[in-house]
């Protein structure tokens, strides 16, 4: 017989603003089956809602390395380039401690953790281990969307071995993950994308969360707004200067008064606040293009940060290139400033971009046609499209921020 966790014992800042105690999204502990007096089909999907699962590994990277060198064990460690220029990919749960994020550059992190151990990334060991995690989706269901090499959406509305409950499929997959890798494993189990993913952050590392059908709204109404993909710590300011600090705060704004100060991302973010999500979970859906962003933890407006921020873009999107083997003839530059306006800027070929060296020139020439910018800007990306052939997308980690910067 399983039991609710405490709400003390979640790792996460308590969830506020909620309505009633039976709209608590259940959170069990790991490996236990559903309370007593539950049957395992009780989270059957109403007419038209599905059975997802966002698996996420824990801290992918970094656990990798301390499982191939036990000597790090323990210890704080950072997967990424330990240069002036270096930027943080990963960090072990013990560099989080001190504050060390991914995307972080690395002199910083340094400050930070100065015991902090570099390893430089090795690509083909970790897809080695995201292949062997996958098989083992596929054994559940054929609707395996990857959205990295540490983390995918399933859906098991119909699963393959006839479970019938995505918890207990979740709390199997785990279990097989840490056995077969030596790695852990979140998870989060709900009705959409959204919740799922939102769900499978909850009580990181190791842990699992289920948000059953009725409960998504309260459960996104006492989130901080800074756990929203997209939302980054300055659009987490720029809200809170709103009067939106929680879902519950968001979802009490109308569309007009988002789309009148967050413009594009208007939509996404009423929607968000209601924990509506109708994506589909899709299986080998054909990459269009290649590419990732990198949202600042400060504000950037001068030229030389900008350049700087712009060579680690390439840096690592040109790595992620080579990975999928294709090639493009569009390069696109995203900027978005503080207030949240997006600018993108596009230049093609009509050749395929022939190697690293012109894929930086190109996304330089574009940074360096707005500038100077009118204002500076929180987030950069860049994407190579247009591509030879098409495959199995693998877009950005973490929400589509490039988790090697």
């Amino acid at each position: 017989m399983a039991l609710r966790m405490p709400q003390a014992r979640r790792k996460r800042q308590p969830i506020r603003h909620r309505t009633m105690a039976r709209d608590r999204p259940t959170v069990y502990v790991a490996g236990m089956s559903p309370p007593a007096g539950q049957s395992d089909h009780e989270e059957e999907e109403a007419d038209g809602l599905r059975k997802v699962i966002h698996v996420d590994m824990d801290a992918f990277f970094a656990s990798v390395e301390q499982r191939d060198d036990p000597s790090l064990r323990g210890k704080p460690v950072a997967v990424g380039g330990s240069s002036g220029r270096g930027v943080v990919a990963a960090a072990s749960y013990e560099a989080r401690g001190f504050g060390v994020r991914s995307a972080m550059p690395s002199v910083r992190a340094l400050r930070l953790c100065p015991d902090l151990i570099f390893r430089k990334p090795r690509f083909d060991v970790y897809t080695a281990v995201s292949r062997q995690i996958r098989a083992i989706f596929l054994e559940y269901t054929p609707h395996v969307e990857p959205l990295s090499l540490d983390e995918a959406y399933l859906d098991v509305t119909a699963d393959l071995k006839g479970i019938g409950s995505a918890t207990r499929i979740a709390e199997e997959i785990r279990r097989r993950i840490k056995a077969e890798t030596g790695l852990t494993a979140s998870a989060g189990v709900s009705y959409n994308k959204f919740l799922a993913k939102l769900a499978s952050d909850q009580n990181k590392p190791d842990g699992l969360c289920v948000i059953r059908p009725g409960e998504g709204a309260a459960f996104v109404a006492g989130l901080p707004v800074r756990r929203f993909h997209g939302v980054g710590p300055r659009g987490a300011e720029k809200m809170a200067r709103l009067g939106i600090e929680t879902g519950a705060d968001l979802a009490a704004k109308d569309l007009a008064f988002l789309r009148a100060n967050f413009g594009s991302f208007a939509e996404y973010l009423f929607r968000a606040a209601r924990g509506v999500d109708l994506r589909q979970v899709r299986a080998n859906r054909p990459r269009k293009s290649v590419g990732g962003e990198r949202t600042f933890f400060e504000d950037i407006k001068e030229p030389e940060a900008l350049r700087e921020t712009m060579d680690h873009i390439v840096d690592v999107v040109w790595e992620r290139i080579e990975r999928a083997g294709t090639r493009g003839r569009t390069v696109t530059l995203k900027l978005r400033y503080a207030d949240f306006k997006t600018l993108t800027r596009a230049r093609s070929l009509p050749h395929y971009v022939a190697d690293k060296a012109e894929f930086a020139a190109i996304g330089h020439a574009l940074l360096e046609d707005l500038m100077p910018l009118p204002q500076p800007i929180r987030l950069m990306g860049l994407t190579l499209s247009a591509l030879e052939h098409g495959e199995s997308e693998e877009r950005p980690a973490k929400d589509g921020q490039l988790s090697l910067l």
